[in-house]
């Protein structure tokens, strides 16, 4: 799922996230969340964090680099948890793909995706970014992300139809 957009209230201050202008798209900033455990792929994690799993000969989160390059995108933060230090050692700056990537670490616990978020803003600044599971395959086209949202609207949530071999998820319409 990816977030687009989003406001936000911290320590009593609030401010909505602009609204993208195509302009600004290239512009906009990207966060991968990626400080989980991936519990439920031990025990392939115990040693290798589940965006840095290998599926079609390349970790999770190159995929997500490659199509956020192509698309334009070219400021990356990436939270670090779970074996954190092996992500940036294997992903580095972001130049092989002309990208920059800056790394948020949320330190021995993972703060969840809301902690997670929170701790980035630094990084992030006040703009509209976009938010990549990265432990995820996603075929989303980012390009075609809405450059812009509705006026009263505070995020896009974009989900997946839930594959038949998998009898329950995290979210259902």
């Amino acid at each position: 799922s990816l977030l687009v957009g989003l406001n936000w209230n911290l320590s009593g201050q609030s401010f909505r996230m602009p609204n993208c202008s195509p302009s600004s798209m290239f512009a906009m900033k990207v966060m991968i969340l990626a400080a989980g455990y991936g519990k439920r792929l031990r025990p392939l994690t115990d040693h290798t964090p589940k965006p840095l799993i290998e599926v079609g000969g390349k970790p999770l989160v190159v995929h997500h680099l490659e199509k956020l390059a192509a698309a334009g995108f070219r400021e990356i933060v990436i939270n670090l948890g779970h074996l954190g230090a092996k992500i940036p050692q294997t992903l580095g700056t972001g130049s092989k793909w002309g990208l920059s990537i800056a790394y948020s670490d949320e330190g021995p616990e993972p703060l969840e995706t809301g902690g997670g978020i929170t701790k980035a803003l630094p990084l992030l600044g006040q703009e509209t970014f976009l938010v990549v599971n990265g432990d995820v395959w996603c075929d989303l086209d980012f390009s075609a992300i809405p450059r812009q949202l509705p006026e009263k609207d505070d995020a896009l949530l974009f989900l997946v139809p839930q594959p038949e071999w998998r009898d329950k998820g995290d979210f259902s319409l």
